[in-house]
C-alpha cells in the first residue's frame, strides 16, 4: 500500500535531462501551444454540436450554455496554468496527480485520460469522414455506402474514418514541430471558415428569432451547457506538450488561458448569430454553419464553411492523440506500463510505438464501430481530470506551501474549489449509463495496476 502512495517530488518533473539520451526535443513556442488549445477545440463543438443543442436543449441561450461550459473550464484552466508552471512534465493532469496524490491516484487518471482521449479521437474520426464524403459529393464524387459503415450498421467499415486516423498517428510520428506546422495551417483554414460565416450571415440578422431567449428555461440552458462540454474538450492537451515547450512555465499558462478565451469568444458569437439569422428549432442538423448559408442562397459558402468544418475536425484529431500518447509516455516512463512503449524515435524524437499501436487500435474502432454515446463518455472522463486538477491545486497549496509557482490562480483556494462544484454538478447530471461504462473501465484499471504492482514487486 505504501507503494501504491509513493509520490514524485516536483524536482523529478523538471529536469531536462530526464530521459538521457532519449529526452523529447523542446521547440515549441507560446504561439504553438495557443495554436495547439484552439486546434483540439475549434472542431466538432463549433461545426456540430451548436445546432444540436440549440435545437433540443437551450435554444437562442445557447450562448448562455457555452459561457457556462466556457466558465466551468475557466477554474480548471487557471488550475492547470498554475500546475504546469510549476511541475511540468509531459503526462499533464497524470503528473500532477502524481506530485500531489501519489501513484495510485496518478494511474486512475492516466487510464482515465487515455480513455478519454481514445474515444474521442475515434468519435472525431467518425465525424470527419460524414465531412468528407459530403464534401466529395459537391464534387459529384461518391464513396460507396458500404464503406462510410460499420459493420454493426450494415456495412464492411468506415474507409475514410481509418485513413484520417492512420494520417494523423504517421504526422504525429514525423515529429510535433512538424505536426504544429500543419496544425497551425489548418487552424487558419478554419478560423477564416468561420469568418466567412460571420461575413456572410450578419446581414440576415432578424432579433425576432430570440423571442423567446429561453423557450426550455433555465434547465434548458443547464442541459445545453452540459452538451457542449464536450466542445471544449482539448484545452488540457496543451499541458502534454510541456517536455516539448521552449519555456514551459512561461508559456504553459499562456497557451491554456489564451486558447481557452479565443474558444470562448469564437463559440458564443458564432451560435449567436446562427440563432439571429433562423429559427433555433431548424438547426437540428450535423452541419449547422454550412446548412444554414445553403439555406440562406450562398451554396458557395456553404461549401467552403464544410470544408473548414474538415480542417477542424482534423486537428481536434492531431491534439488529442497528441495528448494520448504524450500521456502513455508518461505512464511507461514512470513503469505503470511495458517499458518498451518508452523507446523514441532516434530521428523524430517522437514515441513512435505508442503512436503507431495507438493509432492501428483508434483506426480500427472507428472502422468498425458507430458512434454511440460518444459525448458523454468522454464527457465524464474530462470532468475527472478537472475534478483532479483542482483538488491538486488546493492540496499542493497546504502541503507544499513555498513550491515555486510561475503561475499562481488568483484568489487563493476560491476558483480551484468553484471549478471542484462545478464538475461535481455537471457529473451528476450525466446520464447513469453513462456512469455505468465509466465505472467499468475504471474497474478494469485497478485490476490492471494491482497486476503490475504485484509483479513489480
Amino acid at each position: 500500500m505504501k507503494g501504491m502512495l509513493r509520490k514524485k517530488k516536483i524536482e523529478d518533473f523538471s529536469s531536462d535531462d530526464l530521459l538521457g539520451s532519449k529526452h523529447l526535443k523542446r521547440c515549441l513556442t507560446a504561439l504553438d501551444l495557443t495554436l495547439l488549445g484552439i486546434g483540439a477545440v475549434i472542431g466538432a463543438g463549433i461545426f456540430i454540436l451548436t445546432g444540436i443543442a440549440a435545437a433540443t436543449e437551450a435554444g437562442p441561450a445557447i450562448t448562455l450554455s457555452f459561457v457556462i461550459s466556457g466558465l466551468a473550464c475557466a477554474f480548471s484552466a487557471l488550475s492547470y496554468a498554475e500546475l504546469a508552471s510549476a511541475i511540468g512534465g509531459c503526462g499533464s493532469v497524470y503528473g500532477y496527480a502524481y506530485v500531489g496524490f501519489g501513484e495510485i491516484f496518478a494511474w486512475i487518471i492516466g487510464w482515465d485520460l487515455m480513455l478519454e482521449y481514445a474515444v474521442a479521437c475515434g468519435a472525431v474520426a467518425i465525424g470527419w469522414s460524414a465531412y468528407f464524403n459530403k464534401v466529395l459529393t459537391l464534387f459529384k464524387l461518391q464513396i460507396p455506402q458500404q464503406f462510410l459503415t460499420s459493420p454493426l450498421a450494415g456495412g464492411i467499415l468506415d474507409l475514410p474514418a481509418f485513413l484520417i486516423m492512420m494520417t494523423v498517428t504517421l504526422l504525429l510520428v514525423l515529429g510535433i514541430k512538424n505536426s504544429a506546422r500543419v496544425n497551425a495551417t489548418i487552424v487558419g483554414i478554419k478560423l477564416v471558415a468561420i469568418a466567412i460565416f460571420i461575413a456572410v450571415a450578419s446581414p440576415y440578422v432578424n432579433f425576432n428569432h430570440w423571442i423567446p431567449f429561453m423557450p426550455f428555461g433555465w434547465n434548458g440552458v443547464m442541459a445545453g451547457a452540459g452538451m457542449v462540454f464536450f466542445a471544449y474538450i482539448g484545452f488540457d492537451a496543451v499541458c502534454t506538450a510541456a517536455e516539448e515547450a521552449i519555456n514551459p512555465k512561461r508559456d504553459l499558462p499562456k497557451g491554456i488561458i489564451g486558447s481557452l478565451i479565443i474558444c470562448t469568444s469564437i463559440y458564443v458569437l458564432v451560435a449567436g448569430l446562427l440563432t439571429l439569422v433562423v429559427p433555433y428549432s431548424s438547426l437540428n442538423t450535423a452541419s449547422p454553419v454550412s446548412d444554414v448559408l445553403i439555406r440562406l442562397g450562398h451554396g458557395l459558402a456553404g461549401s467552403l464553411i464544410a470544408v473548414g468544418a474538415l480542417a477542424g475536425l482534423t486537428t481536434v484529431m492531431l491534439v488529442m492523440f497528441y495528448g494520448m500518447s504524450r500521456i502513455t509516455y508518461a505512464m511507461a516512463r514512470d513503469n505503470l506500463l511495458p517499458k518498451f512503449l518508452t523507446e523514441v524515435h532516434p530521428r523524430y524524437h517522437t514515441p513512435a510505438r505508442i503512436l503507431l499501436l495507438a493509432g492501428v487500435i483508434i483506426a480500427g474502432v472507428a472502422a468498425i464501430l458507430p458512434i454511440k454515446d460518444i459525448a458523454e463518455l468522454v464527457n465524464i472522463g474530462t470532468l475527472a481530470a478537472f475534478l483532479m486538477v483542482n483538488s491538486g491545486v488546493i492540496m499542493l497549496r497546504y502541503s507544499q506551501p513555498n513550491m515555486v509557482r510561475p503561475f499562481r490562480t488568483p484568489f487563493g483556494i476560491l476558483l480551484p474549489s468553484l471549478g471542484i462544484v462545478f464538475c461535481i454538478y455537471l457529473m451528476i447530471s450525466l446520464p447513469w449509463v453513462t456512469w455505468l461504462r465509466f465505472v467499468v473501465w475504471f474497474v478494469s484499471g485497478l485490476i490492471f495496476y494491482g497486476v503490475n504492482f504485484f509483479r513489480r514487486k
